[in-house]
């Protein structure tokens, strides 16, 4: 048995991240799925969708929820979602949470939450320039 794994995103987002992380890795190692929540979906009917999800998806080590803008309306659903015995959500999804996540398969819940929060935290990096591109780029523009 592993944790199972549910996305909930705006739309298409969750589902994208989803493909392109297989695509990464050759394989998703979890037992997984995605609710899309379309602009003018119903929050009840979605949480409906998302527990029987979660009833899917939990095999006896409990479910991590990855959503991707706190406060939204997927969000919510997840926090919602989150009440259940056996739940952790991460809000914040970007791809390099999503792969941290897939990367450690084997652990338990609790440490599967911290390693999604550690990987979408220091998958954002801000990008300087090295000094010899910016002196081509001052050269260019003389």
């Amino acid at each position: 048995m592993s944790v199972g794994l549910l996305i909930i995103t705006h739309n298409r987002v969750g589902q994208e991240l989803l493909n392109t992380a297989r695509t990464i890795l050759g394989a998703c190692p979890l037992e997984t799925a995605h609710l899309n929540v379309p602009q003018d979906s119903s929050p009840e009917a979605m949480v409906h969708r998302g527990t029987e999800l979660l009833t899917r998806l939990d095999s006896g080590d409990g479910v991590l929820i990855l959503t991707d803008a706190f406060g939204a309306t997927p969000s919510n659903v997840a926090v919602r979602l989150g009440e259940r015995m056996g739940t952790a959500v991460v809000s914040g999804l970007n791809l390099p949470m999503l792969l941290r996540v897939l990367n450690y398969p084997d652990l338990p819940l609790a440490a599967l939450r911290d390693k999604a929060y550690t990987g979408g935290r220091d998958g954002v990096l801000l990008v300087e320039p090295t000094p010899a591109e910016q002196d081509r780029h001052h050269e260019r523009h003389r």
